[in-house]
């Protein structure tokens, strides 16, 4: 089986204002899509909601010295919220499955994951 990883933007500001019942929705729509996989093949092998941006730290390099900053790398409206990892033999379905949890403009991010 091949893994791969699925990346889930969103908007942070309005996930925080989000109230229960869009919350309920949101969690719902993820146990939709971790259903379907169960149900046609695929297996999820690791995932997580993400702790929000103002959390990260930036780490860079130039030279010797090493600089840190407080705040996610890019500056967007969109960041990285979440991930799953899932290995498929059948990435067209697993595609199909990923579209379970896309909604409005925001599109989601899949990637095979390379074997080190």
């Amino acid at each position: 089986m091949t893994e791969y990883i699925v990346l889930l933007p969103g908007n942070e500001t309005e996930w925080a204002k989000a109230d229960e019942a869009e919350r309920a929705r949101v969690y719902g729509k993820h146990q939709e899509f971790a259903a379907a996989l169960a149900e046609r093949g695929h297996k999820v092998t690791g995932g997580a909601e993400l702790a929000q941006s103002t959390e990260a730290r930036t780490v860079r390099r130039t030279g010797d010295s090493v600089a840190i900053t407080d705040g996610p790398y890019a500056e967007t409206v969109e960041q990285l919220t979440g991930y799953y990892t899932v290995q498929s033999d059948n990435l067209d379905d697993l595609l199909q499955c990923v579209g379970i949890l896309a909604e409005g403009e925001s599109g989601l991010e899949v990637r095979r994951c390379l074997e080190m």
